[in-house]
């Protein structure tokens, strides 16, 4: 079977791609096409995969739910499978007490953003209306989402549509100005933050990835740098938001993120990883202090105007709880951790190989920098679309790769085996061997 170019891809430029591989079945860590190749998951499918395709638990759960309730909706009504999941998230959220519900990322992320600013509204402080953020930081795709998140090599084309939001420098140990340690430009960081809120009364929230950027290409967060932050919030009355959409459920090694960096958010979101990437759910979690300010009479109009039509949908949730056993089942965290020492050990030789700048690395996350000249740092020009010469290469080692931009992520299912881990980096390795002849 060919595409049949009907579909207009995402973050994908059509005019490079004449067809597309048509994947059909997926079996384990392996994605198999309509003439019966395969290729390695080395992205999780978006970074959403924890246990691979067709993982017979949460196949059982989709048609046992489908079979009793399909959908209900969440307005005016609940169901049992979506008040479980609330129960569930709230107990491993320290903090956490509500769930509002919602099918991706990038809702999960504007609904943080509504909250907070309607929060301030219901407790009278109507003022307070601005966010900040650091730069370089990814929350989504819709228009809040972007303004908060503004990536340039993404969102350059709706600059002038956003809505203002104040952006603070982010530690990158590969991209320090010269003669800075890690360290001075972390305090740096930390100082231009303080300043933004000790000047500014009308910020609303703070709003960061938790443990990582991931989209930005895989900066991983100082120790202390995320709880210093927290500790900024409280003190100058801030919401702290945190994005757990990609780095949650152990894509950094930890089950909840915010608690292994010892920051307690305010509002923190759930996504990607929640359901296994079996079906589309995303989860926005709130204190009693945030949730306490929405409640009144009804004439007050103080309720959260806010809601999606699959909201809650039982089929996802009850794939989630099941998600959510087989982590407590499998000791999966723990074999994470230990895993993650695989890519450690590859660091050095991923870093040897011709115009590979910064290899970056967190529990079952890794971002190998291209760079056109080691020494000056500069990025792989776009023009030469290094993205299509990742794929295609990669194809030919069976493993399936996805950069952004100039960097090459590998982002596994939390599940994979080690062999299949080493069949991974093995083909990466030969892949920017073979690419980088062409650079």
């Amino acid at each position: 079977m060919k595409s049949k170019n009907f579909v207009w891809h995402p973050y994908t430029q059509m005019h490079d791609w004449k067809e597309f591989d048509v994947i059909i079945r997926g079996k384990g860590m392996w994605l198999i096409d309509s003439n019966g190749n395969k290729l390695l998951d080395g992205v999780a499918s978006m970074w959403c995969n924890v246990w691979g395709h067709s993982k017979k638990e949460l196949v059982n759960t989709i048609i046992n739910q489908s079979k009793k309730l399909q959908h209900s909706s969440l307005f005016n009504l609940t169901n049992d499978q979506s008040e479980l999941l609330a129960e569930k998230l709230v107990r491993i959220s320290p903090g956490m007490m509500k769930v509002f519900y919602s099918d991706n990322g990038s809702t999960a992320m504007e609904i943080a953003f509504k909250m907070a600013l309607q929060y301030w509204q219901n407790v009278g402080f109507k003022s307070k209306n601005k966010f900040v953020s650091l730069k370089n930081g990814y929350h989504g795709d819709t228009f809040g989402a972007m303004s908060v998140g503004y990536v340039p090599l993404f969102f350059s084309n709706y600059k002038k549509n956003l809505f203002p939001v104040i952006k603070t420098p982010i530690p990158n140990k590969f991209r320090l100005p010269k003669g800075v340690s890690l360290k001075e430009f972390q305090n740096f960081c930390l100082e231009k933050i303080e300043k933004v809120f000790a000047k500014d009364e009308q910020v609303a929230a703070f709003v960061m990835e938790s443990g990582a950027q991931v989209a930005g290409g895989a900066i991983i967060y100082p120790v202390g740098f995320q709880k210093k932050i927290s500790k900024l919030c409280k003190k100058h009355n801030v919401l702290f938001i945190l994005d757990e959409v990609a780095t949650g459920f152990g894509r950094l090694g930890s089950f909840i993120e915010y608690k292994a960096q010892d920051s307690f958010p305010d509002i923190v979101s759930y996504g990607k990883m929640l359901t296994g990437g079996y079906l589309p759910l995303a989860a926005t979690l709130t204190t009693k202090k945030i949730y306490d300010a929405f409640i009144g009479h009804y004439r007050e109009m103080k309720h959260f105007f806010h809601g999606h039509t699959f909201t809650g949908n039982p089929i996802a949730a009850s794939v989630a709880l099941t998600n959510l056993k087989l982590y407590e089942k499998n000791k999966l965290i723990t074999k994470i951790q230990k895993k993650e020492n695989q890519f450690k050990q590859r660091i050095a030789e991923i870093s040897e190989l011709d115009h590979v700048g910064d290899v970056r690395h967190k529990g079952m996350l890794m971002g190998i920098e291209l760079v056109n000249n080691k020494r000056k740092k500069r990025p792989i020009d776009p023009v030469k679309a290094v993205y299509k010469k990742i794929f295609v290469e990669g194809k030919k080692h069976h493993i399936y790769l996805r950069t952004l931009g100039h960097i090459v992520m590998l982002v596994p299912p939390l599940a994979i085996k080690e062999k299949e881990l080493d069949f991974l980096i093995n083909g990466t390795i030969k892949t920017i061997k073979n690419v980088s002849k062409e650079l």
